[in-house]
């Protein structure tokens, strides 16, 4: 299974605006590599990534074969309360990584 780094805030103000970063472990395969015997490499690539904040979607992003292995996203959002900040990564053969924070908010 592979593993996700997630930097998050622990805590901020009301209406501060803080960065998110996540870096998730995967070789991300694009299915045009071929091996020294000349056999295709299988496409292998994470193709959805969904951000939500106490339940509601905050950032989505979705992927194709060009993206570099192990991809690392950041963005922005608004603290508005405190909760939960889960994060879901799904692509090809029934890969899913599914990691949450906590966030207080005052």
């Amino acid at each position: 299974m592979a593993g996700a780094l997630i930097n998050v805030p622990a805590s901020a103000r009301r209406g501060e605006i803080i960065e998110i970063k996540t870096l998730v472990s995967h070789p991300m395969e694009t299915g045009y590599r071929r091996t020294q015997y000349g056999t295709v490499v299988p496409r292998d690539i994470i193709r959805q990534f969904v951000c939500t904040y106490n339940g509601e979607q905050i950032f989505r992003a979705e992927f194709h074969p060009a993206i570099a292995a192990n991809p690392f996203i950041a963005f922005t959002t608004v603290a508005t309360e405190s909760g939960t900040i889960a994060f879901l990564w799904t692509g090809d053969n029934g890969y899913a990584v599914a990691e949450s924070v906590k966030i207080s908010v005052a």
